[in-house]
């Protein structure tokens, strides 16, 4: 336990995802679709669609990867990219955070180092498109300082369940 308790405040390390980040971030994101009920994604991840998705897509503005300060592996991403439904000078974001074991300050220090990234490069905005069934997304772009501005109702999930999307803006 005294190990956990002097981590729990460590500072969490964010930096560029890299390719050798992406089989550990595989394994976060299938825990996470695994799971059910947090991601728009619902088929699992190949290492190679996942990075081809994370590294290489040309909509990508950047991608972030926190490191567990106790072992310095890959604890979770976020992910921003360009989307045609948006302004140009808006970013499209997705957050994904290991579920176990669950790293407190995840997700805050991703958005530190990817509203710096996004600001330092001309954007104005960050969007962020959320299930409504995804309580903890909901609230954790809420405490960030998101703020909701459309809702696209009943999209169909892959076996038909009709699910709204909410959308949230971070205005930079």
């Amino acid at each position: 336990m005294h190990k956990t308790a002097m981590t729990a405040h460590a500072p969490i390390p964010v930096r560029p995802t890299e390719p050798a980040d992406i089989s550990a971030l595989t394994a976060i994101i299938n825990a996470i679709i695994a799971i059910g009920g947090t991601t728009a994604y619902q088929d699992p991840f190949t290492e190679a669609t996942l990075g081809a998705h994370l590294l290489d897509d040309p909509r990508l503005i950047c991608c972030h990867t926190a490191l567990d300060p106790a072992d310095g592996l890959p604890a979770g991403y976020q992910v921003l990219k360009r989307h045609p439904d948006l302004p140009e000078d808006w970013g499209d974001i997705a957050s994904f955070a290991r579920p176990a074991p669950k790293l407190p300050g995840v997700g805050r220090a991703l958005f530190s180092a990817t509203s710096a990234f996004a600001r330092d490069n001309g954007l104005v905005a960050i969007n962020a498109t959320i299930r409504a069934d995804n309580q903890s997304g909901l609230g954790y772009y809420g405490r960030i300082g998101f703020e909701d501005y459309a809702v696209a109702r009943a999209i169909p999930l892959k076996d038909g369940t009709p699910v709204d999307r909410v959308s949230k803006r971070f205005m930079l």
